[in-house]
């Protein structure tokens, strides 16, 4: 499948009411991944987790460091495409919520760091959802003190400079 264009993709905005200054203020453009390599299945939906191969690496090497010390770290999600977070945005219009808040929580079509197949979604065996209550977890401060030492960053703290929501459970590798 080809990968989208600038065009096909501020088009895709516009159908979806992205206002089109969004990847200028918020996230910037990411490139779709081309080659991936399975971690595992998501431990909420058993959806195959796939990411990039140096990603998928570090993530591994990660993960025996993790156990090492009794911490478990679980994949919820990685590698998503333009198509599967154009439909995350539909379902949300669906469902009634505005794309300004849509916008706060889930990046633009193009913008998501999940299209380079570097971005994990973490979870844990005490949290198996995207949402805050993984920043209370044994896992989240172990990736607070070691993530950055295997090229692991959480891209959305609290009032981050993207002003997207706060995602403990967010975290992307960085080559270093």
């Amino acid at each position: 499948m080809a990968l989208p264009t600038r065009a096909q993709l501020q088009a895709l905005h516009r159908r979806l009411g992205i206002p089109a200054d969004y990847p200028v203020h918020r996230l910037p453009w990411q490139r779709e991944a081309r080659a991936l390599v399975g971690i595992g299945a998501a431990v909420d939906d058993g959806r195959p987790v796939r990411l990039a191969p140096r990603a998928a690496r570090a993530w591994r090497k990660m993960c025996r460091a993790a156990e090492r010390d009794g911490v478990h770290l679980l994949p919820l999600s990685g590698y998503r495409s333009v198509r599967r977070q154009a439909r995350i945005i539909r379902a949300k219009l669906a469902a009634g919520e505005s794309i300004i808040r849509i916008l706060r929580l889930v990046a633009a079509p193009g913008c998501s760091e999940h299209h380079t197949g570097r971005a994990v979604d973490v979870g844990s065996p005490a949290n198996l959802h995207l949402d805050a209550g993984f920043g209370r977890t044994r896992e989240f401060r172990w990736l607070l003190r070691h993530g950055q030492s295997f090229g692991f960053s959480l891209s959305y703290s609290r009032n981050n400079h993207h002003g997207i929501g706060y995602e403990p459970w967010h975290w992307c590798w960085h080559d270093h």
